[in-house]
C-alpha cells in the first residue's frame, strides 16, 4: 500500500489524522479515536514515502533539524505533514484538511464570533489543545473578513494550510522556511507591507509573542493561536513565556492589545456523525484588562460566568446553545466545493513579455480607439506602384 492509497483511505473514513511509524501499523484517528489499519510497516517503506515528499535540500534539512513540516496535496487531500525521527527511524504524522473552504457557518460556529471579524485593529487569539480545530477556526475567520471587507490581509504560516482566493479582500500568503526565513523575519516585512489584516499561524517563541503583541499595538488587527485548555491559560501561557523581570510590561501590554480570546475543543456528535467545536470566549472588559494588567487571573473566572451581555460564553452556556441548534452542516450530506489549490509558480523567462497596452491620455487629448487584439499574424501588403505615385506627387 503507498501513500497516496492510505489518505485515500483516511478520506473514505472521515479521518483527521494518519500516523506511521516502522514496525507498527498504519493509524488513523478517526472522529478523535485511533483505529490501525493493515500490516506493521517496514522501515524502508517509510523512508520510500519519506523520499516521494521531499527534495535533496528537505532532506538535508531533516537530517540536520530531525524533523520537517510540509504541506502536499496528496489524493485529492490537502495534507499537513510532520515528518521526524524517532527510536523506529523515520515516522510520519499527517493531518489531512477539510476539503471545504472554511468559514463560521460551515464548522457550526455560532454566528456572534463574526462581529470579530469588524474590528479594526487588536489581537484575536484562538486557543485549543492540539487538534481542536484552532487553525481551521483561525481561517474561517480570514475567510469571513475576506468575504466582507476589501482588507490587505497578509498570513504568516508554516506550513500553509488553507489557500485563500481573495474576493472582496487583497491577501498575501507567506510560508516560513520557503518565502521568509523565520516568523521573526515575516512579521518584521509584514509591518512595511501595509496590512490591514495579520494572520500569524502559531505563537510558539517569545519574539514571535513580542513581534504580534507589537503589531496588534500599531492599529493592525492580528490573529493568532496558542496552545491551552482554556482562554485564562491562554492568557497566562503568553505571559509566562517571557522572563520575569518584563513580565509585568508583557501582561499591561496583552491588556490593552487584547480584543477577544476563543478556547474551543472538539466532542463527537453520534446524531450528527461529526465532530462539533465547543467554545469559550472571554470578551475583555474594563475590569477583565485591569486584571490582566495585574495578573490576577483568578477572579476573571467570576467576570467570565456572568459576562454574557458582553459576548462571554463558558463552556457550559455553549454546550446548551449548541443543545438547541438545528441547523448544521454536515459534508456528508453538502455538496463541497473544491479544495482552493495551491498558486503555481510563474514560468520565469529572460525576455520580458509584451503587452498591448494604450499608453495614458493627456489632460485636454483625445483618445484613440484601442487597438484590437488578435491572434493572428498581420501583414502589410505592398501597393503596386504606391512609391512611383509619391515621388509624382513630390514634384
Amino acid at each position: 500500500m503507498d501513500l497516496a492509497s492510505l489518505i485515500a483511505t483516511g478520506k473514505e473514513h472521515g479521518a483527521s489524522d494518519l500516523h506511521l511509524e516502522p514496525t507498527l501499523p498504519a493509524a488513523l484517528r478517526i472522529r478523535g479515536t485511533l483505529k490501525t489499519i493493515g500490516e506493521p510497516m517496514q522501515a524502508n517503506m517509510v523512508r520510500e514515502f519519506m523520499e516521494t515528499l521531499l527534495d535533496m535540500e528537505d532532506r538535508s534539512e531533516l537530517e540536520r533539524r530531525r524533523s520537517i513540516d510540509l504541506s502536499k496535496t496528496i489524493s485529492g487531500v490537502r495534507c499537513r505533514i510532520n515528518i521526524f525521527f524517532s527510536s523506529r527511524g523515520v515516522a510520519m504524522a499527517i493531518r489531512l484538511l477539510s476539503s471545504f473552504q472554511a468559514t463560521l457557518d460551515r464548522l457550526n460556529l455560532h454566528p456572534d464570533l463574526k462581529k470579530f471579524c469588524q474590528l479594526q485593529n487588536g489581537l484575536i487569539l484562538v486557543s485549543g489543545p492540539t487538534g481542536s480545530g484552532k487553525s481551521s477556526t483561525l481561517a474561517a475567520l480570514v475567510q469571513e473578513i475576506n468575504l466582507s471587507e476589501p482588507r490587505h490581509i497578509v498570513t504568516l504560516e508554516n506550513p500553509i494550510e488553507y489557500y485563500f482566493r481573495p474576493h472582496r479582500s487583497f491577501i498575501r500568503q507567506r510560508e516560513v522556511g520557503r518565502d521568509t526565513p523565520s516568523f521573526e523575519r515575516g512579521l518584521l516585512d509584514a509591518l512595511r507591507e501595509d496590512p490591514d489584516v495579520l494572520m500569524v499561524g502559531e505563537m510558539r517563541e517569545p519574539e514571535i509573542m513580542r513581534l504580534t503583541l507589537n503589531a496588534s499595538e500599531t492599529g493592525h488587527l492580528v490573529l493568532s493561536t496558542v496552545h491551552s485548555s482554556n482562554c485564562i491559560e491562554a492568557l497566562q501561557r503568553v505571559i509566562s513565556s517571557f522572563s520575569g523581570e518584563i513580565q509585568n510590561n508583557v501582561a499591561a501590554q496583552l491588556a490593552d492589545c487584547i480584543s477577544v480570546v476563543i478556547s474551543q475543543r472538539l466532542r463527537y456528535r453520534a446524531d450528527l456523525n461529526i465532530r462539533v467545536p465547543e467554545c469559550e470566549v472571554l470578551v475583555p472588559t474594563y475590569a477583565i484588562r485591569n486584571m490582566i494588567r495585574t495578573r490576577d487571573f483568578f477572579k476573571i473566572n467570576a467576570f467570565l460566568e456572568t459576562g454574557a451581555d458582553q459576548g462571554c460564553w463558558t463552556f457550559s452556556r455553549y454546550q446548551r446553545w449548541l443543545e438547541t441548534k438545528t441547523q448544521w452542516f454536515t459534508p456528508a450530506k453538502s455538496d463541497l466545493a473544491e479544495p482552493e489549490a495551491e498558486p503555481a509558480a510563474e514560468p520565469t523567462s529572460s525576455r520580458p513579455r509584451m503587452e498591448n497596452k494604450q499608453p495614458p491620455a493627456l489632460p485636454g487629448s483625445k483618445v484613440p480607439p484601442p487597438v484590437p487584439e488578435t491572434s493572428e499574424r498581420i501583414e502589410i501588403q505592398p501597393v503596386e506602384g504606391g512609391l512611383e505615385q509619391l515621388i509624382k506627387k513630390l514634384k
